[in-house]
């Protein structure tokens, strides 16, 4: 896979920050489900009733199944993982954060360049959410 070095710098953004993901950019190519703002807003992932544990589980057996992504940092609580474009090797960060809380997943996901994503980062939580609902959660 070919890796574009404008995009292989990892922000230094990403992770856990007083209980919360990074923000979003002003820029429309980033969705997150702590974001203030309808256009960079998404829901979070509800397990239903099944545990943190079997949500996080499942996250990296989906992740291991994407071709374009690679877990980069997993923990019981956490993941991130980089999502490159097989053309030109851009990359987007996805991260995952579990809220004991509120009992949900929070997720972001944000391209590294660029203004516009043409909807790449919410289609792929989008993506994501579906295959857990195939699989019993996020009812």
């Amino acid at each position: 896979m070919m890796t574009n070095p404008l995009t292989s710098k990892r922000p230094d953004t990403l992770g856990i920050r007083n209980g919360r993901l990074a923000e979003c950019p002003s820029t429309a190519n980033s969705v997150c489900s702590q974001a203030d703002d309808d256009a960079h807003y998404i829901a979070p992932l509800n397990p239903g009733d099944r545990s943190r544990t079997e949500l996080m589980k499942r996250l990296q057996t989906a992740l291991a199944g994407c071709e374009d992504a690679e877990i980069v940092t997993a923990s019981e609580d956490y993941i991130h993982a980089e999502c490159r474009s097989p053309l030109f090797g851009f990359v987007d960060d996805l991260e995952f954060l579990w809220s004991e809380e509120e009992a949900v997943c929070h997720v972001r996901s944000a391209s590294r360049l660029g203004v516009t994503d043409l909807g790449k980062n919410r289609a792929r939580v989008e993506k994501l959410r579906m295959l857990l609902e195939g699989w019993g959660f996020c009812e």
